[in-house]
């Protein structure tokens, strides 16, 4: 289930990818890789909801997509990152690993 969860974070960050790139969809291609990705995420997040729980899902879903993101902005459109930002996102990684080593709320 780890790998469709896996797989939803990755079309995520993807769609959201194009949806920068879509330039407030007025360029066609990335409108329809965001909404194909999207959608596609959404499946896939769903498919994990049969093992692991909502939260749990979302949280790992939500928290890892927003660290790949910001890593995706700063390399592929030359986001700055501040020592503040940089540590907070340090603080959501460590939470999904709290999560995922310690909670007894998901299957291990």
């Amino acid at each position: 289930m780890y790998g469709m969860l896996f797989l939803a974070i990755v079309l995520e960050v993807i769609g959201t990818t194009a949806l920068q790139a879509s330039q407030q969809f007025t360029r066609l291609w990335p409108t329809l890789i965001m909404a194909a990705c999207y959608c596609s995420a959404f499946y896939c997040l769903s498919v994990t909801l049969k093992t692991i729980p909502v939260g749990i899902a979302y949280a790992i879903w939500s928290g890892l997509g927003i660290v790949l993101i910001s890593i995706v902005g700063l390399v592929f459109f030359k986001q700055k990152l501040d020592l503040p930002a940089i540590l907070g996102l340090g603080l959501i990684i460590t939470g999904v690993l709290i999560v995922n080593l310690f909670s007894k709320s998901i299957q291990h």
